[in-house]
């Protein structure tokens, strides 16, 4: 049960689901807001929400949200995430992430400024700081992306969806720990939620833990243990970014879903939203 309720939380994080602040608006600019339920065995446990705002050189976004607990199966937790950072050949690099998290166990603060994707300083707070944990190294703080800025792929050309924006691994630095998400394509298909109806790319996502985890972590356990995680993706219109639509990870308990109720995305290209190119 407390696997289940780690993993719950990891998923919104991961899904984006964590998301709410508002980012400055600039001119040329596209914008994605984006609301999600949040659920578990079938059973409504949260909402969240996303806004995410990006220029020609620049972007921002931030996230906050909340779940509930739900016949004993996961606890209350909530937060908020903000990274932002600079925009190079349509991808996103962060300069500065910030989170704020709290769950049943522990209440965490993390402030991370990167540059060229080395950690340049860092500041983490936890009410549970004596727990063992893998050891970090400066190695680990290189050539990584905060776990915000991470899920916002690059497509190969604007306003599409193509199966090799999957292909790829993400080096995850949140601050606290060092994991990879390893994506591999799975199949195109068609989304629908208020603001977008067009296609989409769904990723099969591994999870590697490599530092800044307790060794005996029940969440490592749980997401290493042959789970079934699919991420969605959709395009933010007028960018190459493709943004997170839905979030499944397979548990005994029954899938944890993260999906979109709302994904409504402005750009350049907003006259063509919701008639991507599929890029197989």
């Amino acid at each position: 049960m407390h696997a289940a309720r780690r993993a719950c939380m990891f998923a919104a994080g991961l899904a984006l689901a964590l998301v709410g602040p508002t980012a400055v608006s600039a001119p040329a600019e596209s914008r994605l807001v984006a609301h999600y339920r949040i659920s578990a065995a079938g059973i409504a446990i949260g909402t969240s929400a996303i806004e995410a705002v990006i220029g020609d050189s620049a972007y921002t976004m931030g996230a906050s949200g909340r779940t509930s607990g739900v016949l004993r199966i996961l606890v209350s937790g909530e937060g908020t995430v903000t990274s932002r950072g600079t925009v190079v050949d349509g991808a996103l690099v962060p300069a500065r992430f910030t989170s704020r998290t709290t769950d049943e166990d522990e209440r965490a603060a993390v402030t991370m400024t990167l540059e060229g994707g080395n950690v340049k300083d860092l500041t983490a707070e936890t009410t549970a700081p004596g727990e063992a944990r893998v050891p970090l190294t400066a190695e680990h703080r290189r050539g990584v992306v905060d776990p915000l800025t991470a899920l916002f792929l690059t497509a190969a050309e604007h306003d599409s969806v193509d199966a090799e924006a999957c292909r790829r691994t993400l080096p995850v630095f949140d601050g606290r720990r060092r994991y990879d998400l390893a994506l591999a394509f799975k199949r195109l298909e068609t989304v629908r939620a208020a603001g977008y109806a067009g296609p989409a790319v769904v990723c099969a996502v591994a999870f590697r833990a490599i530092a800044g985890h307790r060794a005996d972590s029940r969440l490592v356990n749980y997401l290493a243990d042959g789970r079934d995680i699919e991420l969605t993706l959709a395009p933010v219109a007028g960018t190459r970014l493709l943004a997170p639509f839905r979030l499944s990870i397979t548990s005994m308990l029954g899938d944890m879903v993260i999906v979109a109720t709302t994904f409504e995305t402005r750009g350049e290209s907003d006259a063509n939203k919701g008639s991507s190119a599929l890029r197989p």
